[in-house]
């Protein structure tokens, strides 16, 4: 259960989802021999309450180490698996490639302002705004004004239209693939009975595109040095969306549509030296027109960012550890395999010279509470109780990995809470829930069926869970999936033959509000096609509403603790129980400075202030 089996999708819009249709496919399903299981459960192992040992005690730093310097020059190694998918802002999906972009060379309107206090990183600031935006009093217009004195790479002046032309491209899913399609979704523009937009993007001749076009043009507004938006529903966290690069701006005259993927277009500190070579990376130099006095974000500290991707995550490792030649200039941007992790930790020299973040990533599990056993809410918060996420992150590395939650909130954003509304702790409890399945009068063992992705750590995580619930009292029999795991498990035949769903994700911002609704919204997610990410069918119209209401709170602090609220609720009625949020672990070269990671970015190294001895 690696992070790389976030769901990326896009959310869909209501009218998408509701018209949605799909064939429906059989659930490939493959059921493990229970052997690992039952020598676990014979040894022992993995078992509940007193009987399961402490982690180990967390000592390393998990956002910065070092002093921190202002040392410019130098030429920095960024040393990566990769491969990077694309530069361009609009196409842009994955976490770390948004991150490093950000701080680098694609600037936004507004951004998350670097800290070494994981607590601070989900500040928001003006970048390419003067400040973090106007919203109107029923938060359907956000107007923007923007710096004076930001200029691209070639020395030409940014434009508020070039922000409304970078937008437009979102739209144009046939030529620019792959991004948030948040504007879609956001934006005050006419639909089709489908529910898709009928704008299709600034490439679209003939018919009725000059009208489309206008519509945009009306929903995305420039005056002068101010970009409006006007939004189809009201939106409080706007500010925050518009954090992603697909907001950010681009240039008409440079744009190579299809053929663009790895174009760099910069109004940042750095721009690309020749170009992107796939598969092995680039040379990022400094932007002759960024001006420090524009960017309030970045520091932007080296001379040279070499990039270059194509590496094994443990050989990265290793010659970064190693300290030679380039190694000492060089910072892993692949997270350290676990056994390396273990020889880290165990020198103090290397743990001086690296940070383990948690990356926002969060592994949970989602009953299915339209069918089977777990249609009773206290068979849910039995489970729940039943459920050791310590030997779970015991199994996927230890607490370098990942560290044990209860909540799909992750710790760095502001509705984060430490609320244990089940009352069972992160061993389980197995006195706790034999004694809520007697109340529920039930049966013991409880059977049911759980998919998940299987690989190898998977099934020794799978495997710890399992020993912790047959001691609770449950007989859980486990259905891997080998391939297409989130395609699997949102077919409408998945509901008939599963009773809990393994699953992961991420927050596309520093907000609650890409987690819950996309999640649990049975309005947006529940069709006769499927159940969207609501793999478990949690469905309560009260809760909807609440999720609706919530999104047009205007005050952010008022906003997460509604967001927060609502998830004690959902974790109250077991609508999902939480079990680990994920840790990367990156390591520098002894001449790298101000080695720190931002965990409202994705847990990632944190280009903002780097720094190398010259």
């Amino acid at each position: 259960m690696p992070p790389e089996h976030v769901d990326p999708t896009p959310t869909p819009t209501r009218a998408q989802r509701r018209r949605a249709t799909r064939r429906r496919r059989p659930l490939r399903l493959v059921l493990v021999v229970g052997v690992v299981v039952a020598a676990l459960v014979a040894g022992g192992a993995f078992a509940l309450s007193r009987r399961t040992p402490d982690l180990q005690p967390e000592t390393m730093p998990t956002s910065a180490v070092g002093d921190r310097v202002e040392a410019r020059g130098g030429t920095i190694h960024a040393l990566s698996l990769g491969p990077v998918a694309t530069w361009d802002p609009q196409r842009m999906s994955s976490r770390s490639d948004m991150a490093f972009a950000g701080r680098v060379f694609a600037r936004t309107l507004t951004a998350y302002a670097p800290d070494t206090d994981p607590d601070a990183q989900a500040t928001v600031v003006g970048d390419l705004a003067t400040d973090t935006g106007t919203p109107s009093e029923d938060l359907k217009t956000w107007s923007f004004t923007l710096r004076d004195d930001v200029t691209w790479a070639d020395g030409s002046p940014l434009a508020c239209e070039d922000i409304a032309y970078g937008i437009s491209r979102s739209f144009a899913a046939e030529e620019v693939t792959g991004g948030p399609t948040d504007a879609l979704a956001a934006l005050a523009i006419p639909r089709n009975p489908d529910g898709s937009s009928t704008y299709s993007g600034p490439y679209a001749t003939g018919g009725d595109a000059a009208k489309a076009q206008e519509a945009f043009d009306k929903s995305v507004a420039c005056d002068d040095r101010t970009i409006t938006f006007t939004l189809s529903t009201p939106i409080g966290d706007f500010d925050e969306m518009v954090t992603q690069p697909a907001f950010g701006p681009y240039k008409k005259d440079a744009d190579r549509r299809a053929e663009g993927t790895f174009d760099v277009q910069s109004t940042g500190p750095y721009t690309i030296q020749g170009t992107w070579e796939e598969g092995r990376g680039g040379v990022f130099v400094r932007n002759p027109y960024w001006s420090a006095a524009s960017d309030p974000v970045r520091a932007a500290l080296p001379d040279e960012i070499r990039y270059q991707e194509g590496l094994d995550t443990q050989t990265v490792a290793q010659q970064v550890m190693a300290d030679n030649d380039t190694g000492r200039m060089s910072v892993s941007l692949g997270s350290a395999p676990p056994a390396i992790q273990q020889h880290i930790t165990a020198v103090q020299s290397l743990v001086e010279r690296s940070v383990n973040p948690r990356t926002g990533i969060v592994d949970y599990l989602v009953p299915n509470t339209r069918k089977g056993v777990f249609r009773d809410e206290r068979l849910r918060q039995a489970l729940a109780a039943a459920t050791n996420r310590d030997a779970y992150v015991t199994a996927i590395g230890g607490a370098t990995s990942a560290e044990p939650t209860r909540s799909l909130i992750p710790r760095s954003l502001p509705a984060a809470h430490d609320e244990d509304p089940i009352g069972a702790g992160t061993r389980g409890d197995v006195e706790r829930t034999a004694q809520m399945l007697a109340d529920a009068g039930v049966e013991t063992p409880v059977p049911f069926t759980i998919a998940y992705r299987s690989d190898p750590t998977s099934d020794k995580a799978m495997a710890a869970l399992v020993a912790g619930w047959q001691q609770a009292g449950f007989a859980p029999e486990v259905e891997p999936v080998t391939d297409d795991y989130f395609s699997t498990i949102s077919d409408p035949g998945a509901v008939d033959e599963i009773d809990v769903f393994w699953s992961n994700w991420a927050p596309a911002w520093a907000s609650a509000s890409t987690i819950l609704p996309p999640l649990f919204d049975s309005s947006i997610n529940l069709t006769d096609a499927g159940p969207g990410r609501d793999y478990g069918y949690f469905e309560d119209p009260d809760l909807d509403e609440r999720m609706t209401k919530t999104l047009a709170v205007p005050d952010r602090a008022e906003r997460e603790r509604a967001w927060a609220d609502i998830d004690r609720e959902l974790l109250e009625r077991g609508g999902y129980i939480g079990l680990a949020e994920r840790r990367a672990l990156y390591i520098a070269g002894s001449d790298v400075r101000n080695l720190s990671a931002n965990a409202v970015l994705g847990g990632v190294v944190e280009f903002a202030d780097i720094a190398v001895t010259p």
